[in-house]
C-alpha cells in the first residue's frame, strides 16, 4: 500500500517546476491530485505523466470560482499552496504595480486559498505552504519577495496553531534557489550564479525533484506531529 493511498491532493502552480515534480511525487505516492495552473497546455501533458491519477484544472488561483470549489471538495486532505512569483529590484527602483502583484500573488492568494482548503479540510489534513530561505533571511534585489515569504512563515504558525484543534497539520517549506522556468534566465548572469552557489555550503543546488520529496515527506503519516514548521531546503544557506 502506497503512503498516500486513498488521499486527495491539490497543488496549485503545477504546470511547471516544483509544483509539477510535487504533483507527480504526490500522485506516485497513491494520491489522487488536482493539479492546477493557467496553461492547459503545460497540465495536459502532466496528466499524461501522472499514469491516470492527475487532474488538470486550468485556473488562476486569485479568481472567486477557483476558490468556491475548493471550499466545495468533499474529499480535500492535501493543499500544497504553491503558486507564487517574483520579479528581482532594488527597492529603490519598485514601483507600485510589481508591489502590487507579487503582494496579491505571494501573500493574498496564498492566505486567501489556504482558508478555502482549511474550511473544506477535516481530520487528519495537511496544508503546505510554499516559502522560501527569503522567509527566513534577506538578500539583494528581493526586498518584496523577502517580505512575501516572511509573511507566509508567519500565516504558517499561526494557522498550525489555530488549526490544530482541528487535526489539520500546516506547515512550509522554505527552498533555496532551484533552477526551474521562473529562475533559469537568473542563471545567466555569471556573477548572480556565483553568488548564489558561494552561499550554498553543500556547492550545488536542488532539483525540484528535491523539493518534492521534502513535500512528500511532510504530508506523510511520517510527519503526524510536525506542524507550525518550516522545512529549509536550502543547503545549508540560512545555517551560516
Amino acid at each position: 500500500m502506497a503512503a498516500l493511498d486513498g488521499k486527495t491532493a491539490l497543488v496549485t502552480g503545477a504546470g511547471r517546476g516544483i509544483g509539477r515534480a510535487t504533483a507527480l511525487a504526490l500522485a506516485q505516492a497513491g494520491a489522487r491530485v488536482i493539479a492546477v495552473a493557467r496553461t492547459q497546455a503545460d497540465l495536459d501533458e502532466l496528466a499524461r505523466e501522472g499514469a491516470g491519477r492527475i487532474e488538470p484544472l486550468a485556473a488562476d488561483v486569485r479568481d472567486e470560482a477557483f476558490l468556491a470549489r475548493i471550499e466545495a471538495m468533499e474529499d480535500l486532505d492535501i493543499l500544497v499552496n504553491n503558486a507564487g512569483g517574483n520579479r528581482p529590484k532594488l527597492m529603490v527602483d519598485v514601483d507600485d504595480e510589481t508591489l502590487d502583484w507579487m503582494i496579491d500573488l505571494n501573500i493574498r492568494s496564498v492566505y486567501r486559498v489556504a482558508r478555502a482548503a482549511a474550511r473544506a479540510m477535516g481530520a487528519g489534513g495537511v496544508i503546505v505552504n510554499m516559502s522560501s530561505q527569503m522567509g527566513h533571511v534577506g538578500s539583494p534585489k528581493r526586498t518584496v519577495y523577502c517580505m512575501t515569504k516572511h509573511a507566509v512563515e508567519g500565516l504558517t504558525k499561526a494557522m498550525a496553531v489555530e488549526l490544530a484543534p482541528r487535526g489539520i497539520r500546516v506547515v512550509s517549506v522554505a527552498p533555496t534557489f532551484v533552477v526551474t522556468p521562473m529562475t533559469q534566465d537568473m542563471f545567466e548572469d555569471p556573477e548572480f550564479k556565483r553568488f548564489v552557489y558561494d552561499m550554498v555550503p553543500l556547492g550545488e543546488l536542488p532539483a525540484p525533484e528535491d523539493i518534492a520529496q521534502s513535500i512528500l515527506f511532510l504530508v506523510s503519516p511520517g510527519a503526524r506531529f510536525v506542524t507550525g514548521d518550516s522545512l529549509r531546503v536550502d543547503g545549508g544557506w540560512t545555517a551560516r
